[in-house]
């Protein structure tokens, strides 16, 4: 009787850790198996979204792709979080942060990292969407980058191939724009942008951070 006592504790804090363990020595977690959209969660328009040779390829009409998978209750604060990221001449795609999923049009909550280096839209790829813009094209079309971004409080990063190019500070009392309600530092999860059925762009390899 006491070993099975004993055991159940053990058990439980166990399997606290079921979906928080890390790929490396270093804390990041995989959030995309290579292999399918396990764990991601997309409403109207799936069809944009398929996985093939370790990518996710993002190619159709408006839809965005939203991981609900069991990491940290796919709720982040405080992260760190890195995709390798391809882009073909056109196309315009994004990576949202602290969004929740919603079934169609733009996510209403949370902001967007843009990924845009040849697109008629002039924001290019690191902005922070309407909040912090850059013009700059910091990589070309067909080739592989990373994209980062860390928020710890209300600070904000983002990086292209280890290079800064967003350093924003919420500041206090901040009250969202009337046309994006939901666009204010919170939590949440992430989301891959589905643009236009004109964009093709690919990710792979994307990992989190979850800091305190």
């Amino acid at each position: 009787m006491k070993k099975i006592i004993f055991l159940i504790p053990v058990s439980l804090f166990l399997l606290s850790f079921i979906g928080d363990k890390p790929t490396g020595q270093d804390g990041w977690i995989s959030l995309f198996d290579g292999k399918s959209l396990k764990d991601w969660k997309v409403g109207k328009n799936a069809s944009t979204f398929s996985v093939d040779s370790g990518m996710i390829i993002v190619n159709g009409p408006t839809a965005h792709l939203f991981y609900v998978g069991d990491v940290h209750n796919h709720d982040f604060k405080n992260f760190e979080f890195k995709a390798q990221v391809m882009t073909t001449p056109g196309s315009n795609s994004g990576i949202y942060f602290h969004t929740v999923y919603q079934e169609a049009s733009w996510p209403e909550k949370g902001f967007e990292v843009q990924v845009n280096n040849s697109h008629t839209d002039w924001k290019r790829t690191g902005s922070l969407y309407d909040v912090q813009d850059i013009k700059e094209v910091y990589v070309k079309d067909y080739e592989w980058f990373t994209e980062y971004i860390k928020v710890e409080g209300k600070h904000v990063i983002v990086k292209i191939n280890d290079k800064q190019v967003v350093d924003y500070t919420e500041p206090e009392n901040t009250k969202a724009p009337d046309n994006h309600s939901g666009r204010v530092i919170s939590s949440g999860t992430f989301a891959l942008q589905g643009h236009d059925p004109n964009s093709k762009v690919y990710f792979k390899d994307i990992m989190v951070k979850p800091l305190p």
